[in-house]
């Protein structure tokens, strides 16, 4: 019995080595190709994603985003269209590529520097000063990050440079609202070449307003007219200056000034009552109370500022060889209720400024 159970055991142990060698040899054949095939699979994946990694990497490096942060002056509506230029023009050239910090310093040159330091704080990429207050705080703020001033009149008297030449250098460049001062005292003697005295109404606190005021006054005393200065500190004391000046005038010229321009109402009352015109340095001063204006487009000047910022954040152009641009035309324009309210009526050249 033992026997007989001992070489039955070994029948179904060698019946056993001899089944298993069968499925390992058939498993073995099945395998093999399947194994290859998986290991082409994963090596085919792994080229693929390796080339998907480096098409993302390539395509970070060409993609930059930018932060542009822009200072704004004051709320009115020269310095906020040459915002809006700017951005458009920024946002057509570099598409979602770049975002824009607006901060407004609501008429407060404290504010400006507070503001310019917290995107010196943030290292944004571009610095948008809108106005000369402005562009001084950011120029105190930072020699090294990008600065492009707008609404600015004369560059060289907002930063203090002698015997300026048209490229401020350093980080420093933009564009300017200047409009010929000389051609503006030529039209205030065209509309009243019978007056006798000027009144020079202007903000005390805006260097580039005094600078305004000077050569217009050289232009003006050269065609024969006497002219007074009317300086007013804020908008506290504007409503007695320009009483003042009204009763003492013919004629008051109000320069690019964004202090009157934040205050129109202010002078159009005292002035339409007292029945004296008022020639502006530029359009949205001259609808608020004006007769008349050599003007220029500030969304325009805005748009070629931002076309300035995209060249400098592209690599294009190097902002310290980046001369000041100005606005490319300039037209006469008038008040027209204004004009009629006074009596006056304007040359066919001049055009009418939209209400």
């Amino acid at each position: 019995m033992k026997k007989s159970a001992k070489l039955l055991s070994m029948a179904l142990a060698a019946s056993m080595v001899l089944s298993m060698a069968a499925c390992s040899g058939g498993s073995g054949d099945d395998k093999a190709p399947a194994e290859t095939t998986t290991a082409a699979g994963t090596d085919a994946t792994t080229a693929a994603e390796a080339e998907k990694d480096a098409e993302d990497k390539e395509g970070n490096a060409s993609g930059e985003t930018y932060t542009v942060g822009i200072c704004q002056l004051v709320q009115h509506d020269a310095l906020d269209a040459a915002t809006q230029g700017f951005k458009d023009a920024l946002v057509e050239a570099l598409g979602d590529a770049v975002t824009f910090d607006e901060q407004n310093a609501q008429g407060d040159s404290n504010t400006c520097s507070t503001i310019i330091n917290s995107f010196v704080s943030a290292d944004v990429d571009l610095i948008l000063a809108n106005a000369t207050p402005a562009l001084q705080a950011a120029q105190a703020g930072t020699n090294e990050i990008p600065i492009l001033g707008t609404s600015v009149t004369e560059y060289g008297v907002a930063l203090g440079i002698d015997d300026f030449g048209g490229t401020v250098g350093g980080n420093i460049s933009g564009t300017s609202d200047l409009a010929p001062l000389d051609e503006q005292a030529a039209m205030l003697h065209e509309l009243f070449p019978d007056a006798k005295k000027v009144g020079l109404l202007y903000c005390s606190a805006e260097a580039n307003s005094q600078y305004q005021v000077d050569t217009v006054k050289t232009a003006l005393e050269e065609l024969g007219y006497t002219c007074e200065y009317y300086a007013f500190s804020d908008s506290n004391d504007l409503s007695t200056i320009v009483t003042k000046a009204a009763d003492e005038s013919d004629v008051i010229y109000v320069p690019t000034d964004n202090t009157a321009a934040s205050n129109t109402e202010i002078v159009n009352n005292v002035c339409q009552a007292a029945g004296v015109p008022v020639v502006a340095g530029e359009e949205n001063i001259c609808r608020g109370c004006g007769v008349a204006t050599l003007s220029i487009s500030y969304y325009d000047l805005g748009v070629g500022t931002g076309r300035m910022a995209a060249k400098i954040l592209t690599g294009e152009a190097n902002i310290s060889e980046m001369p000041i641009e100005y606005a490319p035309q300039f037209t006469k324009k008038y008040n027209a209720s204004i004009c009629e309210s006074l009596g006056i009526t304007v040359p066919d050249d001049y055009v009418a400024i939209e209400e």
